[in-house]
């Protein structure tokens, strides 16, 4: 009888897995196949499964084997990860830290400004017990769940670790450092306890979390739900690879994405500095991009305070305490609240928004509580047939009412510098650019290198709002170019949008890309 599959922490099928399976009337061993399969000789009923094997961690636990029903086993990789809990936190508040390791590990607490700041050490964590600082994860698909680290065996107050939250803002990272070299770190949002500044830039913890893929879900890879048997070969069996028509979002409902997860995509190298070239695929659009740009408001001298966009979503940002608003790289995840927040703050508030990044806002999410997300992304086929911008329009409206911008596939996956279009506007001030000049040429982005315009590129569209500026527009191929715009409201709000994801990756190296930036913050702070 197939009584289930095992697989690993991304659902790839795991093959010769040793499972000892046993009540008080059996005892017998068996090994799961190339695909991940169980077979044993059994009846139906509860059991005790212990599954070892080489470079996971074991397991044991009690499992209901049910001949129509195939239990999802799960094993977790020997590896250094680990997580901060709550991810986003207020000074003063504490966060629980959750580490997987196989040895003794250093932990310690920094601050990712314009340099990197050495706030404290937390300690060396090790057990008593052989290799009880490794963690478990749950069976089945924990990437609605979570993987709750820290649960299991950690029944002692003195097992859990709380670190309290530093009083200034900012991009926080927990730095772990194994006893063999191994190094991870993760990140920590520290909001302020109250305002301290003019300006307020949010974290995209949401696309963070839309793009994790740590449980073998993200909204990119089996967005929708799990297939029921875990990936051999994904060339050979997504179909993202293997259907030539095949849309990415074609279904009307999505299960959830827990934020309780560890974010590889988030880990900084130990050794990087805020001007070394962002490597890697994902780096380039989330948080270590991200720190870029913070790291250059330091650099200039603007203070800001830090929020996820969760912490905005539940109610702890109050937007009229503040001048500006600034969202960078790739905010492409949004709740409706948060959307329709800032439209009324803009149009009726007078308040000032700086969208420095690409393809945002761009599909409604509903957080469900704290820790878990439903992705809004709807059918593909419905939102092309029924002429929507984006899956958020599907929902609401065209992000364009607010951006003055929208991604459009023109463009993706190229980066290039910026032609300058209306040189006599004040957004170029002391720049002594000419129209027809170009910027944007430096870039530390090296997923797509070539310049700040790229990556994902928005434009103009129908319902950008009456009065929109276009100052500047990518060379980007194709007529792909981002368009760099401004418009201002009758309550004296106004807007300033780049369109591009690679724009915070210029900001450090190229000297246009900083001071246009500059001249819209201190416009936007004296009106």
């Amino acid at each position: 009888m197939l009584i289930g599959y095992v697989s690993d922490e991304r659902y790839i099928a795991l093959h010769d897995v040793q499972f000892e399976i046993a009540n008080e009337n059996l005892h017998l061993e068996t090994r799961s196949r190339a695909t991940g399969e169980v077979f044993a000789d059994i009846p139906p009923g509860p059991y005790t499964v212990t599954l070892q094997k080489d470079g996971f961690g074991p397991k044991r636990g009690q499992i209901n084997i049910h001949p129509e029903r195939p239990h999802h086993f799960r094993l977790l990789a020997h590896q250094l990860l680990g997580y901060a809990w709550p991810k986003w936190i207020q000074s003063g508040e504490q966060s629980e830290f959750r580490v997987h390791a196989l040895e003794a590990y250093r932990l310690d607490l920094w601050r990712y400004g314009w340099q990197k700041e050495h706030i404290r050490p937390l300690g060396w964590f090790d057990e008593h017990g052989p290799r009880a600082t490794m963690q478990i994860t749950p069976d089945g698909d924990y990437t609605q769940t979570g993987v709750m680290w820290n649960k299991f065996g950690y029944t002692s107050p003195s097992h859990k670790q709380f670190v309290a939250a530093p009083e200034r803002s900012g991009l926080y990272y927990f730095h772990a450092k194994g006893e063999s070299g191994a190094f991870f770190s993760f990140p920590w949002i520290v909001a302020p306890a109250a305002p301290s500044a003019d300006i307020a830039v949010l974290a995209a913890n949401i696309n963070w979390n839309a793009y994790n893929n740590f449980g073998g879900r993200s909204n990119y890879i089996h967005p929708d739900c799990f297939p029921p048997t875990p990936t051999i070969n994904a060339r050979l069996e997504l179909k993202r690879y293997t259907d030539p028509e095949h849309i990415n979002y074609d279904a009307e409902d999505y299960a959830p994405l827990s934020f309780d997860r560890p974010e590889p995509i988030n880990h900084i190298p130990e050794d990087v500095e805020i001007t070394d070239p962002i490597a890697g695929r994902a780096a380039c659009h989330v948080a270590p991009a991200e720190w870029r740009f913070l790291g250059w408001l330091e650099r200039e001298g603007y203070p800001y305070d830090l929020y996820a966009e969760t912490q905005f979503h539940f109610g702890q940002l109050d937007l009229d305490q503040y001048k500006i608003l600034i969202t960078t790289t790739h905010p492409e995840y949004w709740s409706r609240k948060m959307y329709y927040d800032v439209k009324a703050w803009v149009r009726e508030r007078g308040g000032k928004f700086m969208y420095l990044g690409g393809n945002g806002l761009n599909c409604e999410v509903e957080l469900l509580d704290e820790q878990t997300m439903k992705v809004k992304n709807g059918d593909g086929r419905v939102q092309r047939a029924e002429g929507h911008e984006s899956r958020f329009h599907q929902y609401n409206e065209s992000e364009a009412n607010l951006l003055g911008v929208v991604f459009t596939h023109p463009g993706i996956m190229t980066a290039a510098p910026y032609q300058v279009l209306a040189a006599d506007h004040w957004i170029f001030a002391n720049t002594g650019v000419k129209n027809g000049d170009s910027f944007g040429e430096a870039s530390l982005h090296e997923r797509i290198p070539g310049g700040a315009s790229g990556h994902e590129t928005d434009k103009t569209s129908p319902f950008s709002p009456p009065g929109t500026e276009i100052v500047a527009r990518g060379l980007n191929p194709d007529q792909g170019g981002a368009e760099i715009v401004h418009y201002e409201t009758a309550s004296g709000g106004a807007v300033f949008s780049v369109g591009s994801i690679t724009y915070p990756a210029s900001i450090l190296v190229d000297e246009t890309v900083s001071c246009i930036t500059a001249n819209v913050i201190e416009r936007f702070v004296a009106a």
